[in-house]
């Protein structure tokens, strides 16, 4: 494949390796539809090519992989009644369960910023690498969405409870937590990062990242799981800010702070699907939930505010609704569940 730099999403290969290159910079390389199926379609054609040994995924700019879908364009999408993202969510999903199966080392350079949409090309790799620059978070909760991109099956898998306190604060984490949380596997200067990918050229990605990775620097959650744990243990979500809320922590007050200000609809819904997700036995079965979920998302208000809020407006000041978690019900939440019949995503059915 040829190099093509007005391309979103650039593909090459040098040596043994496939080159995924997202080139959306002045976006911090976000996600859309066309992005997600130009990546599919190199993975596809580099499973079947002998001359591919591995493949590497990483982003152009000084900012970071990816900050997420493009979700500028969800806004408009849902906020004009368009049906485009289900569409979007259908085959991102499916992308993200590829590279989770993939037959060849899938290598992410996890530099920068690494949000929402950006994790699930990355972190379901087999080969994360981060940086002292990572910047990791899954912040749907502040624009009224739930985890997904298979986010639910990596944070309910993580030591404890902290991936619930990512998933409701929509924290941003540095490498040391992405590594004890499972999201990341390496730590690499950034310095080092064009070498590397320099040598893993040669197709031997054991060796190379074996030379090039440097001891993990010290998180800072696992020094914190003693009320990370004993907080989002609780059963609802009102019940964890209470309990953050009664904590000695400063840390621990400062993350109710955050549960609070994201939406109530979203933060119920997600605490749902993590608890579910807990006793699913794929990744797969976790999509197809995530994508019932997502589809249900745009009926409700929050989401639209949620981007408006956040991201075209940019007041930070979102108008929930509703406003209070007490008015979300068990019932308004088991409506984001339901079964869509033969528009399910039926990932855990097989190949299809």
């Amino acid at each position: 494949m040829n190099l093509q730099p007005d391309a979103e999403v650039v593909t090459l290969v040098t040596g043994r390796l496939g080159q995924i290159i997202l080139n959306r910079p002045r976006a911090l390389n976000a996600l859309n539809h066309g992005m997600i199926r130009r990546i599919d379609t190199a993975l596809r054609a580099w499973a079947c090519d002998d001359s591919v040994s591995a493949v590497l995924i990483r982003g152009t700019g000084e900012r970071g992989l990816c900050a997420g879908g493009d979700i500028r364009a969800i806004h408009e999408d849902v906020r004009t009644g368009g049906g485009a993202s289900p569409a979007f969510w259908r085959d991102e999903y499916r992308l993200n369960a590829l590279i989770a199966r993939y037959g060849k080392p899938y290598v992410a350079l996890m530099d920068g910023i690494v949000m929402g949409g950006g994790v699930g090309v990355s972190a379901h790799g087999g080969v994360r690498i981060v940086t002292e620059r990572t910047a990791l978070a899954m912040p749907e909760t502040t624009i009224g969405f739930l985890t997904d991109v298979g986010g639910t099956y990596l944070l309910s898998r993580a030591p404890g409870e902290l991936g619930t306190h990512m998933a409701l604060t929509s924290a941003a984490i540095g490498a040391g937590d992405a590594v004890a949380c499972g999201l990341a596997d390496h730590f690499v200067p950034s310095a080092d990062l064009g070498a590397l990918t320099a040598e893993l050229a040669s197709g031997d990605v054991a060796g190379v990242v074996a030379a090039f990775a440097r001891p993990v620097p010290p998180g800072k959650l696992t020094g914190e799981r003693g009320w990370i744990d004993a907080c989002y243990s609780a059963e609802t979500v009102e019940e964890i800010v209470e309990r953050l809320l009664g904590d000695g922590a400063e840390e621990a007050k400062r993350a109710a702070e955050l549960v609070s200000a994201r939406s109530p609809t979203a933060l119920k819904v997600t605490l749902r699907a993590l608890r579910l997700a807990r006793g699913l036995g794929s990744l797969e079965e976790a999509l197809d939930q995530e994508y019932r979920v997502a589809c249900a998302m745009p009926s409700a208000p929050d989401l639209v505010e949620g981007i408006r809020a956040q991201v075209i407006d940019k007041d930070r000041s979102p108008r929930w609704s509703p406003a209070r978690l007490e008015e979300v019900s068990e019932r308004d939440v088991d409506r984001f569940f339901a079964p869509l019949g033969e528009h399910e995503l039926g990932l855990s059915a097989g190949p299809g």
